[in-house]
This record gives C-alpha cells, sequence and structure tokens, in this order.
C-alpha cells in the first residue's frame, strides 16, 4: 500500500492549517519570509509561555522527514496541551526552512514495508555547500533569504533551545549539541534503543567537535561561528549563532535506513589500511563518473536543472579533500566495520550520479541511462554490503519528537535549578 509518508512543502502548510483550525486558541501559523523563488516560509507556533523553542525542518533538500516530526509534535500539543503547559514555553516550528531545494527534490514516497533506495535516489537533490541555509558567507557577506529569515527569528526569539531536525538516507542516528546538558546524552540513546534505531559511534559530520560515543557530538570550549565540513569547506552556521543568546543548538539525525555496524563498538585492527581501502572506493567511483560525464555538467544542463549540476559538480570536486581529512584523523577514533565512513564513501558518489542523471535526462539521454545503471548497482552494494533495514517513518519521526521533548524538559529542570 502507497502511503505519503512525508508531507510536500505545500502539504505541510495545508496540515499546519489543519491544525491551527481544530485548536485556534492554542495554535497559530504565519509567514516569517520568503525564498529565493519567491516561496513562503511558514512559523506554526504553539503555546502562550515566557520562554521560547524553536525546531528547524527542511533545512537539507533531500530530509523531509523533519516537516514530518513538525507536525507531529505540533499536533501533539493540539491534543494534549498540557505537555505543552509543563514545559512553560512558546514552541515555534519553521515548516520548512528551504522550501525551494525541497520542490526540486520531491517526487519519493516511501513503500511500505520494502521501500526502495534505487527509486529514492531518482529524485535524490541536496544542493551544493553555499546554497544551504543553515550556513551563512565566509568571509561575512549578504546571507541566503532563508538564511535571514532564520537569523531574524532567533534574535526576536532568543530561544532557550533551537532544534534542526535532519534525516540522513542511511546510517545511525546521532545528536549534536552546542554544550552539554546532564542527562541529555543519556535520554537520547535511550530513545533510539526503545525505537530500534541504531546509535552511531563515529558520526562522519562535526569533524572538529567533541565526540561522546556514542553518537553524541558536544561543541567543545572556544570553538568559533565556523562549522566545517568533512570536506574541509567551512561557513558560518545558524546552529552557532544564538550561542550570543544563551540558546542551546541540538541538531538531531536520524537514518531512514539503519545499519547496524555504525554501532559497533570494536576497534579497527588495522586503520591505516581501512582508510585507504575506503579513499580507493571514493575516489575510484568519482573517477568513472568523471570519465561518463566528461565536461556535461557545464554544457549540457538545462537552466532550471542547474541546482543539480552545481551540487553534483562540487561532491566530485571535494572527494580528494573528503579522503585527506579522513586520512589526517586520530586512528583512535575509529572503530566497529569503520560502517561511518564506508557509508560516505559510497553515498558521495551515489548522490552525484542519482543528481547527474537528473539534470541530464532531456539534454543527454544516453549518459543518464549509464547514470541511472550506476544508481542502481550502487544502491545494491549498499544494501548487500551494510545490511540496511528501513526504519518505518513513525520510528524516524518518534525519535526526532522524543528528543526534542526530553531535552526542553531538562532544561525546564536545568533552569528552575
Amino acid at each position: 500500500m502507497r502511503t505519503s509518508l512525508y508531507p510536500a512543502v505545500d502539504e505541510l502548510e495545508r496540515r499546519a492549517r489543519t491544525l491551527v483550525r481544530a485548536a485556534p486558541g492554542l495554535l497559530r501559523l504565519e509567514q516569517v519570509g520568503t525564498s529565493r523563488a519567491g516561496r513562503p516560509l511558514w512559523l506554526l507556533s504553539a503555546g502562550h509561555g515566557d520562554r521560547h523553542v524553536l525546531a528547524v525542518a527542511g533545512a537539507h533538500a533531500n530530509e523531509p522527514v523533519g516537516g514530518a516530526s513538525a507536525l507531529r509534535l505540533a499536533a501533539l500539543f493540539a491534543g494534549r496541551p498540557r505537555v505543552l503547559e509543563a514545559l512553560g514555553c512558546t514552541w515555534h516550528f519553521l515548516l520548512c526552512l528551504d522550501p525551494d531545494g525541497a520542490h526540486l527534490a520531491h517526487g519519493w514516497q516511501p513503500e511500505q514495508p520494502e521501500p526502495s533506495l534505487t527509486e529514492c535516489h531518482r529524485y535524490f537533490y541536496r544542493p551544493a555547500f553555499a546554497r544551504q541555509p543553515e550556513s551563512l558567507p565566509v568571509p561575512p557577506g549578504r546571507p541566503l533569504p532563508e538564511s535571514a529569515a532564520l537569523l531574524r527569528l532567533l534574535d526576536e526569539l532568543r530561544p532557550v533551545a533551537q532544534f534542526t531536525l535532519h534525516g540522513i538516507e542511511f546510517g545511525g542516528a546521532f545528536v549534536m549539541m552546542t554544550r552539554e546538558v546532564p542527562g541529555a546524552a543519556e535520554a537520547f540513546r535511550r530513545t533510539a534503543a526503545h525505537l530500534r534505531v541504531p546509535v552511531d559511534r563515529d558520526p562522519v559530520d562535526g569533524p572538529d567537535w567533541r565526540l561522546d560515543p556514542p553518537g553524541v557530538l558536544v561543541l567543545p570550549d572556544g570553538h568559533g561561528e565556523g562549522e566545517r565540513d568533512p570536506s574541509g569547506y567551512v561557513a558560518e552556521s545558524t546552529w552557532l549563532h544564538p550561542r550570543r543568546h544563551g540558546t542551546l543548538t541540538t541538531l538531531i539525525e536520524t537514518p531512514a535506513w539503519a545499519v547496524p555496524s555504525v554501532s559497533d563498538a570494536r576497534p579497527v585492527t588495522d586503520p591505516d589500511r581501512a582508510a585507504a581501502r575506503l579513499g580507493e572506493v571514493l575516489l575510484g567511483r568519482t573517477r568513472e563518473l568523471a570519465d561518463v560525464l566528461g565536461n556535461r555538467l557545464d554544457t549540457a544542463v538545462p537552466e532550471d536543472l542547474a541546482p543539480l549540476g552545481d551540487a553534483a559538480r562540487e561532491l566530485l570536486d571535494v572527494a580528494p579533500s573528503i579522503v585527506a581529512g579522513w586520512a589526517a584523523e586520530e586512528p583512535g577514533r575509529f572503530h566497529g566495520h569503520f560502517a561511518s565512513r564506508g557509508i560516505s564513501a559510497r553515498r558521495i558518489p551515489l548522490r552525484v550520479a542519482a543528481m547527474a542523471s537528473r539534470a541530464l535526462a532531456r539534454t543527454d539521454p544516453r549518459a543518464a541511462e549509464i547514470l541511472d545503471d550506476l544508481v542502481r548497482e550502487w544502491s545494491q552494494e549498499l544494501e548487500k554490503t551494510y545490511d540496511l533495514r528501513w526504519v518505518p517513518v513513525a520510528a524516524q519521526t518518534a525519535l526526532h519528537v522524543r528528543t526534542m521533548l526530553n531535552t526542553a524538559r531538562l532544561l525546564r529542570t536545568e533552569g528552575d535549578g
């Protein structure tokens, strides 16, 4: 049975209005900005407490689960307002930070009980780094209009917490926190265990954050406003901006397909050899893609699909930097089957193939067909290599919702103390 489990951008607004009509004294919806293409940015707010909490969904175009999680928690507040009253706050949901990207990525709806990883990637789009609204320009310049809207919200609300809701295609769950909150890491791990979602011991994200294994990254003391990507790309971040207001930012990552081996605590026997092998996987596949693509991403991509071509080209360009970054990391950090790095080594070329195929489908069908074959081949290899297990969308959203509520409760206790 085919079910629409990840709401499209327009559906987010429609469902939010339905919730407001059902709970008019509690919920309200307002436009707080406009995207680059003129699409509205919607803020759904619940309650009337003195303290504010902000949840940001849809920061990455390929992660529609955040919007579903936002609506789920808003519906919980509408049906059980005492839950919100006990927190003593007004809770705000930015329903989709990048509606333009979400429109370009929309199309895939998972089928239960066996969604298709190949089909998922036929609609894949994740913008180039500079087009991702959680990134701010370095050196300081004019931010994207979506970024500017979020910054205004953060400065106006001065929230006690900002939650940013993410969803990786395959891997394990983890959180990134801009400061420690006693009990929050343990609560997150208990929630993941209850939902049977593996926790990633060694996430590839946050290479300069302090790892508290399993699955928790904490911003180290003295860290600046810049955020470094595993490729070495550095930008200021909306995650770190509200530290000036005392805001805790917590990024919550939940996988669509779980990889059990990311939780393996056994140390890698020969990390240097493992890193070299995975580097060759990534570089070998990007070389294969470069041979297929030639200069087509520069010459054969229609204007309306240029964001797909730009994002694919950027991933090809940064692959060597990612491999160099892995080689430079402290070997003692690596555990288990080196699963998180192995997943990343395969995910990057898969994303390139998927986006390049879409970008060239109208102008070079033969190249697009070859790229489609690679998407199918590499998806099947991932499924076999990592024993992928679909995580029901109800569990994906539950991880977001329970982690937000648990952390907000701990912050309330911390404040009362």
